[in-house]
């Protein structure tokens, strides 16, 4: 079985209260409570496509909107599950899209599952339920555990 690579963008920005960061909210029954449910935009690509080129399609798919242009700073991969997650970070500041996602249909990037398991029903819903900027302490408490590594490269970037 080949390797499964997902890459995926992480916007910042500076925000009153110093550096802040663009998560969202995976979609989906299994993750609506849970606050630990965040992610950068990411997603799964092949050997046909590059990281970053896969990074920004996969923002304008989760998001609803194109990333901004600029070139991206790499920030390295980790080890998320079963994939290798490749990401980049883009200065966002003047980004307006992040509202989008809440208001995107359903648009062929939508996820199908059967819920509850076993129960023959299935269900459609958004890969990320919402977008929200957040400080850094803020995005470390929410970010899933394998990505955290991905802020404290941003932080390191930024300092240096």
């Amino acid at each position: 079985m080949p390797p499964v690579t997902s890459a995926g963008l992480l916007l910042y920005r500076e925000g009153p209260g110093g550096t802040e960061v663009l998560l969202g909210h995976m979609g989906g029954p299994f993750w609506a409570r849970k606050e630990h449910a965040w992610s950068i935009p990411k997603g799964e690509h092949g050997p046909e496509e590059t990281a970053q080129d896969a990074a920004r399609r996969e923002f304008a798919e989760e998001i609803g909107a194109p990333p901004p242009d600029g070139a991206p700073l790499e920030l390295g991969s980790v080890r998320q599950s079963r994939k290798t997650v490749t990401a980049f970070a883009l200065d966002g500041a003047g980004f307006t899209g992040a509202g989008a996602v809440a208001d995107r249909p359903d648009d062929g990037s939508w996820v199908e599952i059967e819920w509850p398991p076993r129960s023959g029903r299935r269900i459609r819903f958004p890969e990320l339920d919402r977008a929200e900027w957040c400080d850094l302490a803020t995005a470390r408490e929410r970010i899933v555990v394998a990505q955290r590594p991905f802020l404290d490269r941003l932080e390191a970037l930024l300092a240096g």
